[in-house]
């Protein structure tokens, strides 16, 4: 089932002077060239995940000439910075890895050259999601010039390995590096809508045994491809029966990857496997995913197949192997929530207008904030998300400064400055 994430009772606001949403959107405004300049040099240093390592000594150098209060690399290689020393904390997260670009032929400009064109700052990672980087540590710096906290501990988390395992930097953080925010704010691209939730996900394999023979007499032997086809069928049927929500929408199976093995290519295959990915609503669980899967093999006629989820067991650039199953669990906070009715009033103080609140398609490092340990998680970002791991990704300019005014009046409003 997702988890429905509400708030704990806060503190009661202290009374302080009050600084107008006005001030807040001038002064991201004003910087908006700035934050501008430091996605592009974002977007020129390549990461990919695992090697990250040269953009987050980018964002290091970022972080100390806007005079944050703390700046770390933890054992994983997330860099987290750190402005104030409030006794309650809260996190703005991005990550700093990417999609590789895929065909270049399909891309119009270079992948990787961050430049401004008609408004728009293109390249990989622009949308998904260096975009969402810049702007919030540059929010940190209208944080502190305008003094907008006194509550907080806020951390700014950028966090690596998340295309490849999302969730795994954030389990780091808060077992390992023993940091546990009462909110955590996402920055992933929403195209500056408030997205509150989204589906969980799962990765799972199917395998099957055949029996080899010579390929000149196949009868002697038993196909595996033929046994793994049948089920894949069987998948594609689940995939119209899965379970829906109003919120989140339909849960969803595909098959993404298909293998098999055998002595030769004049032998009958002896293995076969499919890879799923698997996106699970509201009321799915990992039990009830895996039961389904194990149900279609069994109509298949592949009863012994073999269901299970995957394990990530890759090592990041420091070196650090962080082994997780790959199950990242649905998640949304409830609408009710007091953290949402304030990032809501604090987006309509800020940008002049009312914003939409919705969901994510795809997955996030929320999946742990919130579907693991139960944190209340909402997001921002520059972009919109139908770019990210798209050729031609670019984000507009204008999504910077806003983004930059909602993250900071967003901090305004959960210490009372507004």
């Amino acid at each position: 089932m997702a988890k429905i994430l509400t708030s704990k009772p806060r503190p009661k606001k202290t009374p302080t002077a009050p600084i107008s949403y006005e001030a807040i959107h001038r002064r991201a405004k004003e910087m908006e060239g700035d934050t501008a300049r430091f996605l592009s040099e974002l977007v020129r240093t390549q990461s990919f995940s695992s090697k990250e390592r040269g953009v987050i000594a980018v964002i290091r150098k970022e972080m100390k000439k806007l005079g944050f209060d703390g700046v770390r690399v933890d054992g994983l290689g997330n860099i987290i910075g750190r402005i104030g020393s409030g006794p309650r904390v809260l996190a703005f997260d991005g990550h700093v890895d990417t999609v590789y670009p895929g065909d270049r032929s399909q891309w119009t400009f270079g992948p990787f050259d961050g430049k401004v064109v008609g408004g728009m700052l293109r390249g990989r990672g622009s949308v998904d999601q260096k975009g969402g980087v810049a702007t919030m540590i540059h929010a940190g710096r209208v944080i502190k010039e305008l003094g907008l906290n006194d509550q907080f501990t806020i951390y700014f988390t950028g966090t690596v390995m998340e295309e490849d395992c999302d969730g795994l930097c954030w389990q780091y953080i808060i077992n390992e590096d023993k940091i546990r925010p009462e909110l955590v704010v996402i920055t992933e691209p929403t195209n500056l809508n408030i997205y509150r939730g989204h589906r969980g996900r799962m990765e799972i394999r199917v395998e099957v045994k055949g029996r080899s023979c010579h390929g000149s007499a196949p009868e002697r032997g038993d196909n595996a491809i033929y046994k793994i086809a049948r089920v894949a069928l069987e998948i594609e049927k689940l995939n119209g029966r899965l379970r829906t929500d109003p919120f989140l929408g339909k849960g969803t199976v595909t098959i993404s990857e298909v293998r098999s093995s055998s002595p030769s290519l004049c032998a009958v295959a002896d293995e076969a496997a499919i890879h799923l990915d698997r996106r699970l609503t509201a009321g799915e669980t990992k039990e009830s995913a895996l039961a389904e899967v194990k149900g279609a093999a069994e109509r298949a006629g592949c009863p012994d197949a073999r269901v299970f989820v995957l394990k990530y067991e890759e090592a990041a650039y420091t070196g650090k192997v962080y082994p997780t199953e790959k199950y990242y669990p649905t998640w949304t906070l409830d609408e009710r929530s007091p953290y949402l009715k304030d990032a809501v009033d604090a987006y309509a103080g800020a940008l002049g207008r009312a914003p939409t609140v919705d969901k994510w398609t795809f997955s996030t490092n929320g999946i742990a904030t919130a579907g693991l340990n139960g944190i209340p998680t909402l997001g921002l970002g520059p972009g919109n998300e139908v770019y990210a791991h798209a050729a031609d990704e670019a984000c507009p300019v204008g999504h910077l400064s806003e983004a930059v005014a909602f993250y900071a009046a967003f901090v305004a409003r959960l210490n009372g400055k507004v």
